[in-house]
C-alpha cells in the first residue's frame, strides 16, 4: 500500500475509533481502488458491531405491486409496462385480499407495496388497497409507496403532501419504503428518470412523513451512469436529513441490474463494487440505525458475506418480489426462515426475527407477538 494512501487511511480509522463523522473527501478516498476493500470492510464492520453487536435481523414479509403499468418511462426499469402491453396488469381486491391472506398464513408480520403508477387508476384506488387490507388484517403491518408514489399521488389530486400521507395513515399505513430515491445528484438523476420526483421532493416528502410519525427507510441504486462522487454526495444529503428528523430507520444500497432495461449494455456491479458500497455506507451513515444486504439483489453468497462489512440486515423471506427480478435478479422469489437463519449462522452472526419497527418477534408455534417498546440495538 502507497505511503500516502496508509497515513490517510490511519487518520479515517482514528476518525472512526473516535466517532468522528467522515467527511465528502474522506468518502471519496475510500472509494479510490487503491485503498484496500478489506481494511475498509474492517472500519465498517467495527460501527455494525458497534450499533448491533452480533446481531443480523430478518423479517418474514411478502411483496405486493399491484399494478406494473406506469406513467413514467424510467430507463433503468424493466418492471413497467404500458397501458396496451400484454405484460400490463392490473390486480383486483380480490387478489389483493388474497395476497394478504396467503402472508397471514406464511406468519407474515409485514407487507411491502409499490408499484407502477398506472394513470388511469385514481388517488382512491391506491387508499383503497390500504384500506382492505388493514381492515382484514390489522395485524400486518404495511409498508406502502415510495416517495415517488407519493408525489404522483399529491400531483394528480392537487393536494398538499401532508394530506395524503396523514389519509394514507388513517386508512393504516405503517411506514414507507425507500424507493425512488435513485442517485439525488442531478448530473445522473436527470439522465435515468427526469420526469419523476426529483431530489427536493423526495426529501420533503420523507421529512413530511417523519413529522407525522412515520418512520422511512432510504435507498441508492448504485453500478450505472454515476461515479463516487454522486454516491458520496446522495449518502451525504439523507445523512443531513437523519440528523435534522432521525425519522429514518434503515438504508438500502441497491445494486443495479440492466437486464431487460434502457442500460442494458451497462455491466452490472461487481461484487467488490457492492462490498465497497456496504461499507462506505456504513461509515459515511453514522446516524443510521442499520443497513440492510438485500439479498435480492445482492445475491445470497454476497449479501452474506456484507454482514461482515457494515451490514446488520438481511431483509426477508421477500415473497412475490417482481421488480427486480423482472431486470434480471436471479436469486430465489423467496427464502425460508431456516434458510436465512443457516445463512446468518454461517456468517457468524446471530439471527433475530423483527418487526417493521425493529422490535423483537417472538414465535409460540403459529403465533407471534412483538415485545412491547423493545427496540433492538442501535
Amino acid at each position: 500500500m502507497d505511503s500516502s494512501v496508509k497515513k490517510r487511511l490511519h487518520a479515517i480509522r482514528e476518525k472512526v475509533e473516535n466517532r468522528v463523522r467522515l467527511s465528502v473527501e474522506d468518502g471519496l478516498f475510500l472509494y479510490d481502488p487503491g485503498v484496500p476493500l478489506v481494511e475498509i470492510g474492517e472500519l465498517a464492520n467495527q460501527v455494525r458491531e458497534r450499533l448491533n453487536g452480533n446481531l443480523a435481523f430478518y423479517n418474514i414479509n411478502t411483496h405486493l405491486n399491484p399494478t406494473n403499468v406506469c406513467v413514467y418511462r424510467c430507463n433503468f426499469c424493466a418492471f413497467r409496462a404500458n397501458l396496451q402491453d400484454a405484460r400490463g396488469y392490473v390486480m383486483d381486491d380480490a387478489q389483493i385480499l388474497a395476497r394478504g391472506q396467503e402472508a397471514v398464513d406464511c406468519g407474515a408480520t409485514e407487507m411491502h407495496i409499490v408499484g407502477g403508477l398506472h394513470h388511469q387508476k385514481n388517488f382512491d384506488w391506491y387508499v383503497n388497497i390500504i384500506r382492505i387490507l388493514h381492515e382484514a388484517y390489522p395485524r400486518l403491518h404495511l409498508k406502502a409507496w415510495t416517495a415517488v408514489e407519493i408525489d404522483w399521488f399529491a400531483r394528480m389530486t392537487k393536494r398538499p403532501v401532508r394530506e395524503i400521507l396523514q389519509e394514507m395513515i388513517d386508512a393504516g399505513l405503517g411506514s414507507m419504503p425507500g424507493g425512488g430515491a435513485e442517485i439525488f445528484h442531478p448530473e445522473v438523476r436527470d439522465q435515468i428518470c427526469e420526469h419523476k420526483a426529483d431530489t427536493f421532493r423526495w426529501i420533503e416528502i420523507h421529512r413530511t412523513a417523519h413529522e407525522l410519525g412515520l418512520r422511512t427507510n432510504a435507498t441508492m441504486l448504485y453500478g450505472h451512469i454515476e461515479n463516487a462522487f454522486h454516491r458520496i454526495d446522495h449518502l451525504v444529503r439523507l445523512r443531513e436529513l437523519q440528523d435534522e428528523t432521525g425519522g429514518f430507520q434503515t438504508f438500502i444500497p441497491l445494486a443495479f441490474h440492466p437486464q431487460n432495461t434502457g442500460l442494458s449494455h451497462l455491466k452490472k456491479p461487481s461484487v467488490m463494487m457492492d462490498l465497497r458500497t456496504m461499507a462506505i455506507s456504513r461509515l459515511m451513515l453514522d446516524n443510521f440505525p442499520h443497513i440492510k444486504a438485500y439479498w435480492i439483489m445482492l445475491g445470497i453468497g454476497t449479501a452474506q458475506v456484507a454482514l461482515s462489512y457494515g451490514a446488520d440486515d438481511l431483509d426477508g423471506t421477500v415473497r412475490h418480489e417482481l421488480i427486480y427480478h423482472d431486470a434480471g435478479a436471479t436469486t430465489p422469489e423467496a427464502l425460508t426462515v431456516e434458510q436465512i437463519c443457516r445463512l446468518i449462522r454461517e456468517a457468524g452472526r446471530e439471527p433475530v426475527e423483527r418487526d417493521t419497527l425493529y422490535r423483537r418477534v417472538t414465535r409460540d408455534d403459529d403465533e407471534w407477538a412483538v415485545r412491547d417498546g423493545n427496540l433492538l440495538p442501535a
